[in-house]
């Protein structure tokens, strides 16, 4: 088991880097930032940066206060702190506890079993109730396709290691059910380069490079006043829209598209 979870680590660091060599994602990072600070209108100093971190810590890493639906965010927190505690005390127990001489801590199995259930439960909620394609266009929960392939490992996983503890010396059918928790686990950390994994090491990153284009004036060439200010204004090109009230089009937030 150690050697797997070795195995595992580096299948997930591989196709990390595979990802970004295919996508670009750091050099489209890098060029973006000294773009960014060509058109910068002011300087951002070494504590102000530090403020961004943590302010980019404390929202878009921390709480998801990026989604602006309440389900959305929840059922993700419930997702990413059930994944976290999982393979933290799974990496603690095959590692620190190795032989039945060095019986782990009571508490080690409740959080292994904890944070399977938080992953399991946030992540069918998810799958059943707030997949875009589910919730707007109508489409079948059972229709699958290649970007199902995070989600769905991560479900196996979680739901197989729970099975596979359930039935614990229970014969072929524990050994059944360790078999898929393994193959899911396998596929989840195995198939990096083509699924939303990565995004979790880019996501911190884009949030910080965000605030901080915001805080310097550079914006990414995104206008920084207000639709209320005259000069804001005479960028319409209706003259509709150069009058018109700040909350004007709202009411598209007022209920959320259901099959349209």
């Amino acid at each position: 088991m150690q050697a797997y979870v070795v195995l595992m680590v580096i299948l997930v660091a591989g196709g990390t880097i595979m990802d970004m060599i295919h996508k670009k994602n750091a050099a489209y990072f890098f060029e973006n930032s000294k773009r960014a600070k060509k058109n910068a209108k002011r300087s951002v100093s070494g504590s102000q940066k530090v403020a961004l971190a943590a302010k980019t810590l404390g929202k878009e890493v921390l709480t998801s206060g990026e989604f602006a639906n309440p389900k959305r965010q929840m059922a993700h927190l419930l997702t990413m702190y059930g994944f976290i505690l999982f393979v933290v005390t799974s990496a603690i127990l095959i590692f620190g506890y190795v032989t039945a001489a060095e019986p782990a801590p009571a508490i080690l199995p409740l959080l292994w079993h904890l944070g399977a259930l938080m992953l399991a439960v946030g992540g069918y909620w998810f799958w059943f109730g707030i997949r875009v394609d589910l919730t707007s266009e109508g489409k079948p929960w059972y229709k699958v396709g290649r970007a199902d392939l995070f989600i769905l490992s991560l479900l196996g996983m979680a739901t197989f290691g729970l099975l596979w503890s359930l039935t614990q010396g229970a014969g072929a059918i524990s050994w059944l059910f360790f078999v898929l928790f393994i193959a899911a686990t396998t596929i989840l950390f195995g198939s990096v380069y083509w699924s939303k994994f990565a995004h979790m090491f880019f996501k911190p990153a884009a949030a910080y490079q965000k605030r901080l284009t915001r805080a310097d004036g550079s914006a990414e060439n995104m206008p920084t006043i207000t639709r209320d200010d005259p000069e804001q204004q005479k960028r319409h090109s209706m003259e509709l829209l150069r009058d018109a009230p700040m909350d004007m089009g709202l009411g598209i937030q007022r209920e959320a598209p259901h099959h349209y």
